[in-house]
This record gives C-alpha cells, structure tokens and sequence, in this order.
C-alpha cells in the first residue's frame, strides 16, 4: 500500500498549457458560484463538471478516488448534521411554516431520541456536499497541472509579495517528502511485526499517534535545512528579481478570462433579477 503523494500531469492537455493566472480565474470564477448557489441541481452540477475537468487535465482516478473515500465521512457529517438540525435556517429559505419530516427517531433512543430527518435539510446537506466537493477538486485541477516554479511567478505577477509566493510554493513541495517519511515508517513498523491492516480502529489510532512524533520531528529538521540553505544562498524576498522563464498570456488564456468573468457576472445577475440558484425543494 503506498502513501498519497501530491503529483503533477504533463502539459499534454490543453487546461495544462492554460498560464496559472488563467486557472486562477476559473478558480475564482468556480469558488464564487459554488457560494453564491443553492439549488441541488446546480451546486451537483458545478462540482460534476469540475470532476469532470479534473478527468480530462490528467488527474488520475485513484488520487480522484482515494480523495472522495477520506472524505466521505465528512460528507455524511454534513448530511446528517443539516438534515437533523439546521431547521430554522432551511425554513427561512424556503419560506415554509414546518418541514417534511422523513424520519423520526424513537424516543427512547439516548441523546438522539425524538430527533426528526427533514427533507428540505437533508436536501440543503446534499447542496453542501456539492459545494465543498467543488472546493476540494478545485485544488488539485489547478495545483497539478501547474509546474511550481509557475505558481511563483504567476503569483508575483497577480501582485502578490515573492515571499508569500515562495512560501506556498515551498509548502506545496514540502509535503511529498512529509509523505515519503510517513510511508517508510509505516514500513519499518512492519518489518517489526506492525500490521495496521489486522489493527482495530481505536489501535490504529494509537499507531498513527506514534508515527507522527518521529514524521514532525523529521519536517522540522527539513525545515531547518531549508532555512540554512536559502541563508547561504543569501535569499532576500525581493520581488524585483529575474526569473528564467517569464510566461506570456496566449489567446486560449485571455479568452479564460473572459469566459470566467462573463458566467460569473451573468450567474450573479441572474440570482438577482430572477433568483436563479436559489435553494428550492425538489
């Protein structure tokens, strides 16, 4: 079994070759829509298509897969916690005097008992789920089709400071070594006769616990070396430097622009004359 490993595709697809200012504006573009939308059917919809983008820009289907299976749990939180609780919010939003209730709990059941399942939060929790889902494959749809020296200049380019720049691209390349250490000593734990896959939850809990005191202490000695060598190299933080490569915006980017600003002036136009997005009962 091996560990999650932040990874990029190559610049074969055409979303890889688009500049990072231009996959910046679908991020924007996208994270307002997902805010800025209610309805199930479109909130679904967005983080479909972002899945599907994810598909065609070369993000493989197992990191795809292994991230919607960690985070189904919170999903279900999600689900859950609107469809039982949020009821006064879900009643201001639709406008109702009372929700459908779709389930009871018996009374009798300790702390939960009496709690009632409503249609309407239950739908809310499911337009919750596509909101964060959309969230969450926005990251890597625009983070692994990037090549991180990009990340730097495309960001000193939208006027952002060099050392906040550096500083995310550092941290982005940090964690495949922190993965890297997790998973040799999980293997070394296994050659001592740890096996994680027999290990109850609660067991497997503890053994994570002790992985992570030697896993911290290995990425603050990194970090240390880190320091060390860029106060070698005497790095500065300068932002009026010079980069090897300094990209240029083609056509297919400005035309990114321009689409991502138009749907998002359009969607937010729509949701104030007519209300289109708005949560609504199916």
């Amino acid at each position: 079994m091996t560990s999650p490993t932040l990874h990029s595709v190559g610049r074969s697809t055409g979303f890889a070759a688009l500049d990072f200012r231009a996959k910046a504006s679908i991020f924007v573009a996208a994270s307002s829509l997902a805010i800025l939308w209610d309805d199930l059917r479109f909130t679904g919809g967005l983080a479909l298509l972002v899945l599907a983008g994810c598909r065609s820009a070369g993000i493989s289907g197992s990191y795809l897969t292994f991230v919607l299976r960690v985070m189904s749990p919170f999903f279900l939180l999600l689900l859950g916690t609107h469809g039982f609780f949020n009821q006064q919010y879900v009643l201001r939003l639709t406008g109702q005097e009372q929700l459908t209730a779709i389930l009871a709990l018996p009374e009798s059941w300790w702390v939960v008992g009496g709690m009632v399942l409503s249609k309407e939060g239950l739908l809310y929790g499911a337009t919750a789920v596509g909101k964060s889902l959309t969230f969450l494959l926005l990251v890597p749809l625009c983070v692994f089709t990037t090549d991180p020296n990009q990340w730097v200049v495309g960001l000193v380019r939208l006027r952002v400071p060099f050392k906040f720049a550096f500083l995310i691209s550092s941290t982005l390349r940090f964690f495949p070594l922190i993965f890297d250490e997790i998973q040799a000593v999980r293997e070394t734990q296994r050659l001592r006769g740890f096996a994680l896959e027999t290990m109850g939850p609660l067991e497997r809990v503890r053994t994570y616990a002790r992985i992570a005191v030697p896993v911290i202490l290995s990425a603050m000695h990194k970090a240390q070396q880190v320091e060390v060598m860029l106060q070698s190299r005497a790095f500065s933080g300068r932002s009026d430097r010079t980069y090897l490569h300094s990209p240029e915006l083609a056509s297919a980017d400005w035309i990114t622009f321009v689409l991502s600003a138009v749907t998002l002036f359009t969607a937010v136009v729509l949701r104030l004359t007519f209300g289109t997005g708005r949560f609504v009962t199916l």
